[in-house]
């Protein structure tokens, strides 16, 4: 699969069909489970359908989507990180998620930072959000550490649960002056 991005310790590249059981694992995580939700995805056969239904369907319609976060050296999985357009959202989402075993290593703030990175400079992109529960500290933490300010709240459709709504701030460098990866 096409490597979109590689930072010092990682590979962030598109994900395939191929990639259903490693994205069932992921979406069953209790952290995915508490500050995500429960996508109903049981089988191999509904993540699947998860993938080309909404993470294939974006490289397709969006020419970007949630990628696959990799270990350089091993390409083993640890998480997902990248962009999405949300219903509910006016602009372009960077989100990210790792397996439990791979937090606290620092891969979700070098991922995330990399995916945003890519947002402005590659993709040209002005206005970046970022959405959490209000119960997920690292995830505001991290969100607050590569330049995010909280902006408020929002209600996503279909949902009550009031989620804090951040936008990435600061300088940024225009498209002409980047550096493709």
């Amino acid at each position: 699969m096409k490597v979109i991005l590689e930072t010092e310790r990682l590979l962030l590249r598109q994900m395939s069909l191929a990639d259903a059981p490693f994205m069932l694992a992921l979406l069953n995580t209790p952290g995915w489970l508490q500050h995500i939700g429960d996508r109903a995805v049981k089988t191999v056969a509904q993540a699947e359908q998860y993938l080309l239904n909404g993470i294939l369907k974006s490289y397709q319609e969006q020419g970007f989507g949630f990628w696959l976060v990799e270990l350089k050296e091993s390409r083993q999985p640890v998480g997902i990180a990248g962009l999405i357009r949300r219903e509910g959202m006016p602009d372009v989402d960077l989100g990210y998620a790792l397996l439990p075993q791979f937090e606290g290593r620092g891969y979700a703030l070098e991922s995330a930072s990399a995916t945003l990175t890519y947002a402005r400079q590659v993709l040209g992109l002005g206005r970046i959000l970022a959405i959490t529960s209000q119960q997920n500290e690292g995830s505001i933490r991290l969100l607050e550490k590569i330049g995010f300010r909280r902006q408020g709240s929002i209600c996503l459709p279909g949902s009550s649960e009031e989620l804090f709504l951040f936008e990435a701030a600061g300088e940024w460098s225009t498209p002409s002056a980047t550096q493709q990866p």
